[in-house]
């Protein structure tokens, strides 16, 4: 048997629809115009992009001196013409001493890093011109920021967090490793 229907579908005008059957098939005919016939959409996985870190420099890291210490920070410097592969490796180095506590070895303060609550910083210069510009009331350099790499020991969730990162320029920085990795 068929029927025909007309209905009102929200702002459009009348709209008739013959159906089949009864008068449950008609109703469920309004019903799937008004709601729509919808087929769920294919679940598509988006891959998780991946960063891809460098390796892990085997050059030596350059000679560095403690520039400037305090609870949080210390301040390095190297020679003026190290290169970011000496500055990858010297980073490298911080990350192995807080692995295995050894910063004393390197003539670090290694009680000053263990005090850390619960961060400490160690910026990286090349040569001592612009490293003052943490704590210097006058900016040797300008006012953007001159380090040629950073490491970061610790977290606010993780004491033994380890992060390091060259700084290409200004703009642009490369991190050498995931830092939420063991």
């Amino acid at each position: 048997m068929l029927r025909s229907v007309k209905i009102r579908v929200s702002g459009k005008s009348n709209v008739r629809i013959t159906c089949l059957h009864d008068v449950a098939t008609s109703l469920l005919c309004v019903l799937t115009i008004i709601l729509g016939c919808t087929t769920p959409k294919p679940t598509t996985q988006n891959p998780t992009p991946t960063t891809k870190y460098p390796t892990r420099p085997t050059t030596p890291p350059p000679p560095f001196k403690l520039f400037h210490q305090s609870p949080d920070t210390l301040t390095l410097t190297t020679t003026e013409s190290a290169s970011n592969t000496q500055i990858a490796a010297l980073i490298y180095q911080l990350r192995d001493a807080a692995n295995t506590h050894t910063f004393g070895s390197i003539h670090l303060p290694q009680a000053v890093i263990d005090a850390r609550s619960p961060i400490i910083w160690f910026h990286i210069y090349r040569g001592p011109k612009c490293a003052s510009e943490k704590y210097a009331a006058k900016l040797p350099c300008g006012p953007s920021y001159h380090a040629a790499g950073e490491f970061t020991l610790g977290s606010f969730h993780d004491p033994n967090r380890t992060d390091g990162e060259l700084n290409l320029d200004e703009n642009h920085t490369t991190a050498l490793w995931n830092p939420d990795s063991k």
